[in-house]
């Protein structure tokens, strides 16, 4: 009922579903479905623009744009995937058990959160791949340690908001362990919250990875990513503008579909807990006036 509840709330997730669905068949199929080899050069048909044969043109080494954007789907999509769920591991978990943790050992958690949030992605996901090397792994790492205080800050908040409920207390009473109470009682309030940030924490680092991807950090030439596309085609504008159309739109389509998802999720969210506050309160009511 809530997933038909959410898909009724407007045409706007509807098409977001659909475009997020087609880039899951692209990440997952790419490779497969491009009609030519994405690594193929034909240079006599170098810069050529979009055609039945060619449907987004070639690029300057005659290479088809379509089949390159499908082939470097997975590597795009992955790695902002990859990103996410570093990002989720290193921040969810101490958020959750920061609520538990001893006032020191929570005040250096806090302090640590503020210091990476004062980092800059780029430069920082920059440096780390230069420390380890340019490889897709350390790049991915180092988003995903900036990604982590977001989640922390998510976790921590819907966590302090449990934890001093009756319920909770009665089980600290009675010995359970921090891990049990999270594990049994924390988690399923927190969860619906720490999933609107990880689809939004999604998209920001797709962009972040289309980013690094733009400057050559992390996948080399010529293994085809929307980053990477996008940067070979900016430097042949004059000969073909409608160049970059093709990767900038796969970017901004799919952002814009998981802000959107993203936005939607959290409405219901909200609408739910309202729903949820007003029957507590009439139960206290009529509890109150038998």
């Amino acid at each position: 009922m809530r997933a038909l509840g959410f898909l009724r709330r407007g045409g706007a997730v509807r098409v977001s579903l659909v475009v997020l669905s087609l880039v899951a068949v692209a990440g997952l199929f790419g490779p497969l479905l491009a009609p030519y080899d994405p690594l193929a050069q034909n240079t006599p048909e170098a810069l050529a623009g979009p055609s039945l044969t060619h449907l987004l043109g070639t690029d300057y080494l005659g290479r088809d744009v379509f089949s390159r954007l499908l082939a470097g789907a997975p590597v795009s999509l992955l790695a902002a995937l990859a990103a996410t769920a570093i990002g989720f591991a290193l921040g969810v978990i101490p958020g959750l058990l920061s609520v538990f943790a001893p006032r020191p050992f929570e005040w250096v958690q806090l302090r640590v959160v503020d210091t990476l949030l004062a980092l800059p992605f780029v430069l920082f996901a920059i440096a780390f791949a230069g420390l380890l090397g340019n490889g897709l792994w350390p790049a991915m790492t180092a988003i995903g340690i900036l990604l982590a205080p977001g989640f922390f800050r998510v976790a921590r908040a819907a966590s302090l908001q449990v934890v001093g409920s009756q319920y909770v207390e009665a089980a600290r009473l009675l010995g359970a362990s921090a891990g049990w109470i999270v594990t049994r009682h924390v988690w399923r309030r927190v969860a619906p919250s720490v999933s609107v940030a990880a689809i939004g924490s999604l998209g920001a680092a797709l962009l972040v990875v289309s980013s690094l991807t733009f400057l050559g950090i992390g996948v080399e030439p010529p293994a085809p990513t929307w980053g990477g596309m996008l940067a070979s085609d900016l430097q042949y504008l004059s000969q073909r503008p409608l160049g970059p159309v093709g990767p900038a739109l796969a970017i901004i389509i799919t952002v814009a579909s998981l802000n959107v998802l993203a936005d939607a999720l959290g409405d219901q969210n909200r609408a739910g807990a309202r729903r949820h506050a007003t029957a507590k309160t009439s139960e206290v009511a009529r509890a109150s006036h038998p």
